[in-house]
């Protein structure tokens, strides 16, 4: 029996490339040991709301300049959202945020952005 060319040529390719070294083949990059971790960054942050008034309080563990922002969502419609002008935290350093609506708070948010 006889191959047809278009069968030989191909039979010959396989046979070629699975005689390359390993090196020659390409594959998949695997690297050893653990990704690298993301640089730490953020401030932690504990809000309190006492009836009307929001008081939060802002500590940055980090070597990043953390800039932060005081959110507040008040609980009835004629009352005003604020959103409290951005501070930044250096290394090591706390700050205290303070807010208020008229009536009551619904929700209070920390918003952060990283300092370049």
């Amino acid at each position: 029996m006889r191959l047809s060319r278009g069968l030989a040529s191909v039979t010959v390719a396989v046979a070629l490339v699975l005689s390359l070294p390993y090196e020659a083949m390409p594959h998949a990059r695997v690297k050893h040991g653990n990704p690298p971790l993301p640089p730490l960054f953020g401030t932690e942050c504990r809000t309190a709301v006492h009836g009307s008034h929001v008081v939060a309080y802002c500590h940055n563990p980090y070597v990043a300049t953390d800039r932060v922002r005081l959110h507040i969502e008040c609980a009835r419609w004629w009352d005003i959202d604020t959103d409290g002008d951005p501070v930044d935290v250096g290394p090591a350093l706390t700050v205290r945020l303070t807010g208020r609506c008229w009536k009551d708070v619904r929700s209070v948010w920390i918003s952060h952005q990283k300092v370049s």
